[in-house]
């Protein structure tokens, strides 16, 4: 195992998630968190030489759409629902003095 977990590093841990462990339960997460990072270090011993990083699982495309213009300056036909318009702009009621 790289990293040997001990009674400060399962305080801190604890701390990080806002969990309050008595003492079984901390060496119960204590073994937990051992079985945990001997499963990383297992991880690590495959050899990855030549396989790319993997971003998706599934293959993607790209969904986005082209960007157009699709409006002009059609100020007349979006203050025509405006309930007050003052100088070709939307008038509303001051927030603040």
């Amino acid at each position: 195992m790289a990293v040997k977990t001990d009674d400060e590093m399962i305080e801190y841990v604890s701390i990080l998630a806002k969990l309050e462990l008595k003492g079984d339960e901390k060496e119960r997460a204590r073994r937990d968190m051992e079985k945990m990072l001997d499963y990383v270090d297992k991880l690590s011993e495959l050899d990855t030489d030549g396989i790319d990083p993997l971003v998706q699982v599934i293959d993607t495309e790209n969904v986005f759409r082209e960007d157009m213009v699709t409006n002009s300056d059609d100020r007349d036909n979006i203050l025509a629902n405006a309930p007050e318009k003052e100088q070709g702009q939307f008038k509303v009621p001051k927030t603040f003095n």
